[in-house]
C-alpha cells in the first residue's frame, strides 16, 4: 500500500526557509513521479513542485521558480521541498503526491494526475 507522511511544515517570518520532508513507503520513489503541491484557505490546490522517476526532469510552477527546489533521497525513501526566500503568499498547507504515470508531462503539476497523497503540513510566512 502506498503510503506519504509530510514533516517539516512551521511558522517563519518573511524571508526565511523551511524544507519539507515527504517519506514514502509501500512503493520505490525512482520509479513514480513525484509532486509537491498547496493549497490556500479559499484556493484550489496547485501543483508547485515535480520530478520524473529518479529525478531525471524536475518541474516548478512560476510563482517558486528559483525560490524551491524538490530532490529525492531514494535510500531513505524521502522526497523533499526545499523552501527559500519565502513569502507571505506562500501561507497553505503543503501536500506531497505520487503518480505511477504521468498523461502528458507538461501535466506534471496538475493534481488530478496524482493517485496518491499525504495528510499534508502547514506552512505559515509572516511579515
Amino acid at each position: 500500500q502506498v503510503q506519504l507522511e509530510e514533516s517539516g511544515g512551521g511558522s517563519v517570518q518573511t524571508g526565511g526557509s523551511l524544507r519539507l520532508s515527504c517519506v514514502t513507503s509501500g512503493y520505490s520513489d525512482s520509479a513514480y513521479y513525484m509532486g509537491w503541491f498547496r493549497q490556500a484557505p479559499g484556493k484550489e490546490r496547485e501543483g508547485i513542485a515535480a520530478m520524473t522517476p529518479g529525478g531525471g526532469r524536475l518541474y516548478f510552477a512560476a510563482s517558486v521558480k528559483g525560490r524551491f527546489s524538490i530532490s529525492v533521497d531514494n535510500a531513505k525513501n524521502t522526497v523533499y521541498l526545499q523552501m527559500n526566500s519565502l513569502q507571505p503568499e506562500d501561507t497553505a498547507m503543503y501536500y506531497c503526491a505520487a503518480a505511477r504515470s504521468i498523461s502528458r508531462d507538461i501535466w506534471i503539476l496538475r493534481t488530478d494526475e496524482y493517485q496518491y497523497w499525504g495528510q499534508g503540513t502547514q506552512v505559515t510566512v509572516s511579515s
